[in-house]
């Protein structure tokens, strides 16, 4: 089964839909990291809605969505740009990983203290000088409580930064990352009704269906297999699918870019100290080594590109 994302709209009301299926994406991520069983299906969660929210993308750029944890979990972490290249990856508050309960739930995993948030940025690859990525933050409380997971989150963040009627499903396990979405869009969402007014009805109806969708039942059968259960009797325009997959952007040239940033004395510290310098990607675990030699080919470097001359080779 292929990574896929498939979009659909119903012909007769303003009423859009995604089902995202990640295997190979979510095998690339899993690959690299261990994570324990809760923070594992929450991460993937955050895969598939990150999906499914940058498929609606009307920019070239990257959606970027966190949670900050003040619990076990600090924070975990998904990217996913236009063209639906994703990456992701979760920290933990200290050494709690290996005392993270199988059993743990959503709110005593990231939202211990009340105090958890949701924030997704998006960032166009293309700002002009000066604009800002735009940001939404909310908490993870609703007004009833605490939200009891990911969907829930998300949903409401959509209700209140977006102010769009929003329904989400979402599932991981050791194999795949799902999700189904539907939207409610603002007016008649520029459809043409085939035959007579609008389905007023179509948003209630459809929700209604998608809440018979059970995690098992997401997590097993094919995308193609779940919209014909739901929505068979729908009628429905289909886009051509997508395909998601995984890509880590870190290459040596930004880790070296990132150490001239910290200052020559500071990298000569840890050289002195450790007699090497070691970078690991958060995201995909590459290993980035810098020995004394490569640190001074940096520095020269930066101070060439500068126009300034190395202290040693001044005449005075």
């Amino acid at each position: 089964m292929d990574d896929q994302l498939q979009k659909f709209m119903f012909s007769t009301a303003p009423v859009r839909g995604e089902i995202v299926s990640l295997r190979n994406t979510w095998q690339e991520v899993l690959a690299r990291r261990h994570y324990p069983a809760p923070v594992r299906d929450v991460l993937g969660e955050m895969m598939a809605a990150c999906a499914l929210l940058s498929a609606n993308l009307k920019f070239d750029g990257t959606l970027i969505m966190q949670v900050f944890g003040d619990g076990p979990v600090k924070m975990l972490v998904v990217q996913c740009n236009s063209n639906l290249t994703m990456r992701a990856t979760a920290k933990y508050s200290g050494d709690s990983a290996d005392a993270i309960r199988d059993d743990i739930s959503f709110v005593e995993l990231v939202n211990a203290g009340g105090h958890g948030r949701c924030v997704i940025t998006l960032d166009p690859a293309d700002k002009k000088p000066g604009q800002q990525p735009y940001q939404g933050i909310v908490p993870l409380n609703g007004e009833d409580g605490p939200l009891t997971s990911m969907a829930q989150v998300l949903e409401h963040y959509m209700h209140h930064s977006e102010q769009l009627d929003t329904r989400l499903w979402l599932a991981a396990n050791t194999e795949r990352a799902v999700g189904m979405l539907l939207q409610k869009l603002p007016g008649d969402g520029g459809i043409v009704p085939h035959a007579g007014e609008l389905d007023t009805d179509t948003w209630e109806r459809v929700c209604t269906l998608g809440g018979t969708l059970s995690q098992d039942e997401l997590l097993k059968e094919a995308p193609d297999t779940v919209f014909k259960r739901l929505f068979w009797q729908e009628n429905v325009q289909h886009f051509a699918p997508a395909a998601p997959r995984f890509e880590c952007t870190c290459s040596r040239e930004k880790v070296g870019s990132m150490l001239k940033m910290l200052g020559r004395e500071e990298v000569d510290g840890v050289i002195e100290e450790r007699g090497h310098v070691e970078i690991h990607c958060d995201y995909c675990n590459q290993r980035y080594e810098f020995d004394p030699v490569d640190v001074a080919q940096l520095f020269v470097a930066n101070v060439i590109a500068t126009g300034v001359t190395p202290a040693a080779e001044q005449r005075h």
